[in-house]
C-alpha cells in the first residue's frame, strides 16, 4: 500500500511541476503556451478519464502587463515637447486640447516650402510691387497654399496611412484614439474647400477671365487625395508618389504665385518640374522614418525597394544633381552671377548631407532638413530671380 501511495504522490507532483514550468514559460511566449497548455488539458482529462477520476489542468494565466511591450523606441516619453507637437513633427508631446491636435495633424513644419514658392513665383513674375494691395494678395496666396492646402493634404495622408502610423508610430493623433473619425474627416473638408474659396476670391481680385489659380488648387487637391488615397495611392510607388509630393512643394505654389501676379510660360513650367526632382529627393528623406510600416503593407518606398544605403544616395543625388543641373542651365542662359550664387548654396547642402543625412536618415533628420532645407529654398528664390529677368 505504501508503494502505492508513494508513486501516486509521485505522479501528482510529476504533473504539478509540469504545470509550473508552463506558468513559467508563459512569460517568454504567451502564445505558444496557450497551445501547449491546452494539449497538456487534453493529455490529463483523458489520462483522467482513463483513470475514472476527473482531473484538470488549467491553461496558464499570461500577465501581460509584464510582457514588455512592443511599441517602437522611438516614441516620444511622457515628456514630449509642446512645440514639436505644434509644429507637427515627431517627438510631440501627448495632447487631449482638440484644437491643439486638429493643427498637429496639419503638420505645420510643412508649410514653409508652400509659402516660400508663392513668393518665388511672385518674384518670377516680375511684377509684384510692395503695395499694400500686392502683400495682401500674396499673403492670401500663401494662406491657401500652406495652412489650408497643405494642411489639407498632411491630415488626408494621415488619415489614410493611420494603419502604418500604428505600426511605425502609434502614438499619433489618429492611430492612438486622440481624435475620433467624424472630426478628422470634417477638417478634410473645411480645409479644402477653405483652399478652394480662397483661390476663387484671388482669381476675382487679380481679374482673371480664366479661374487660373482655382483649376491649379483644384488640380493640387486632386493630386493630393490620389497620392495618399486608394485605388491610385501613389505613394506605392516611390519614384511617382515622392515626384508627385516634390511637384505639389515647389511647382505648384510658384505656379500659384506667377499666375496670381503675372502670366506663366513655358519655360517657367519645365524649370519649375526639373526642381520637383529636388523635392523628390525631399520627400525621400521622410521615407526612411516608416520603413517598418511601408514594408508591412506593401509600400514600395525608395528605402523598402532599393535598401537604406541604396536609398539615401539616390535621395542626396537627386537633390544635388537637380541644383548642380539648372546652375548650368543659367550659366548656359547668360546669368553667370545667379548661376554662382546658386553654386555657393548648393555647397553647404552637401556639407549638411555628409555630417548628418548619410551618418544616420532616421536619427538626423530633422537636423538635416532643418540646416540644409533653407539653402535649397534660396537657391529656389534665387533661380526664380534669374526668371524674371
Amino acid at each position: 500500500m505504501t508503494s502505492i501511495l508513494n508513486t501516486v504522490s509521485s505522479i501528482l507532483a510529476s504533473r504539478v511541476s509540469s504545470v509550473d514550468r508552463v506558468g513559467a514559460l508563459s512569460l517568454r511566449n504567451p502564445v505558444s503556451v496557450v497551445e501547449f497548455t491546452c494539449r497538456r488539458s487534453a493529455w490529463s482529462t483523458l489520462d483522467s478519464n482513463s483513470a475514472g477520476r476527473r482531473f484538470v489542468v488549467r491553461a496558464a494565466e499570461t500577465d501581460t502587463d509584464k510582457v514588455k511591450s512592443q511599441a517602437p523606441d522611438k516614441a516620444p516619453a511622457a515628456g514630449g515637447s509642446s512645440i514639436n507637437q505644434l509644429l507637427g513633427i515627431k517627438g510631440a508631446a501627448q495632447e487631449t486640447n482638440k484644437w491643439k491636435i486638429r493643427l498637429q495633424l496639419t503638420k505645420p513644419v510643412t508649410w514653409p516650402p508652400l509659402v516660400w514658392g508663392v513668393v518665388c513665383g511672385a518674384a518670377a513674375s516680375g511684377n509684384f510691387h510692395w503695395t499694400p494691395e500686392d502683400v495682401a494678395k500674396s499673403i492670401l496666396c500663401m494662406m491657401m497654399s500652406g495652412p489650408c492646402l497643405t494642411g489639407y493634404t498632411q491630415t488626408i495622408n494621415d488619415w489614410y496611412d493611420r494603419e502604418i502610423d500604428a505600426i511605425n508610430e502609434p502614438y499619433r493623433p489618429i492611430p492612438s484614439g486622440a481624435i475620433s473619425e467624424q472630426e478628422v474627416i470634417t477638417q478634410v473638408w473645411v480645409l479644402l474647400l477653405g483652399g478652394l474659396g480662397i483661390a476663387g476670391v484671388l482669381d476675382v481680385w487679380a481679374g482673371h477671365t480664366t479661374p487660373t489659380l482655382f483649376y491649379l488648387a483644384l488640380g493640387g487637391s486632386l493630386l493630393s487625395y490620389i497620392y495618399s488615397a486608394p485605388p491610385l495611392k501613389l505613394k506605392q510607388n516611390g519614384w511617382v508618389g515622392n515626384f508627385a509630393l516634390g511637384a505639389s512643394y515647389i511647382s505648384l505654389p510658384w505656379w500659384a504665385g506667377q499666375a496670381l501676379f503675372g502670366t506663366l510660360t513655358p519655360d517657367v513650367v519645365v524649370l519649375t518640374l526639373l526642381y520637383s526632382i529636388a523635392g523628390l529627393g525631399i520627400a525621400i528623406v521622410n521615407d526612411f522614418k516608416s520603413v517598418e510600416g511601408d514594408r508591412a503593407l506593401g509600400l514600395q518606398s525608395l528605402p523598402v525597394a532599393f535598401g537604406t544605403e541604396a536609398a539615401k544616395w539616390i535621395c542626396v543625388s537627386a537633390i544635388d544633381v537637380t541644383q548642380l543641373s539648372v546652375a548650368g542651365y543659367l550659366l548656359a542662359s547668360g546669368k553667370p552671377y545667379y548661376a554662382l550664387a546658386l553654386l555657393a548654396l548648393i555647397i553647404p547642402q552637401i556639407v549638411f548631407q555628409f555630417k548628418y543625412f548619410l551618418k544616420d536618415p532616421v536619427k538626423y533628420d530633422v537636423k538635416y532638413q532643418a540646416s540644409a532645407q533653407p539653402f535649397l529654398v534660396l537657391g529656389i528664390f534665387v533661380t526664380a530671380l534669374a526668371s524674371s529677368h
